[in-house]
């Protein structure tokens, strides 16, 4: 049974910053891609970023140049690395895992609350 679960949400104020974890049980060099969705409150849930094992990453527009996803193999974790927050990142943040090249993830955490202050 493969689980990720994620850590690091919490209350910071606009312009500050928060490092979102993603642990997986067992190696992260199974999936060919992870990464960060997120529902804002009263909104469907949208993509924040996407890394694949080919070493690319993929970002929302409304985050980019702020926030960074990276892999550690060694810790089979994945991270959001989120600078210069705003409130209109206020969301539950999901991490995801994908078997194959394209389509869904097949792997959902149970996602961790950012709320940004204004």
């Amino acid at each position: 049974q493969v689980q990720v679960v994620e850590s690091g949400g919490g209350l910071v104020q606009a312009g500050g910053s928060l490092r979102l974890s993603c642990a997986a049980s067992g190696s992260i060099l199974r999936f060919n891609a992870m990464g960060w969705y997120r529902q804002p409150p009263g909104k469907q849930r949208e993509m924040v970023a996407i890394s694949t094992s080919s070493g690319t990453a993929n970002y929302a527009d409304s985050v980019k140049g702020r926030f960074t996803i990276a892999r550690d193999y060694a810790k089979n974790t994945v991270y959001l690395q989120m600078n210069s927050l705003k409130p209109e990142d206020t969301a539950r943040y999901y991490c995801a895992a994908r078997i194959r090249t394209m389509g869904e993830p097949n792997y959902w955490g149970q996602g961790t609350q950012v709320t940004v202050s204004s």
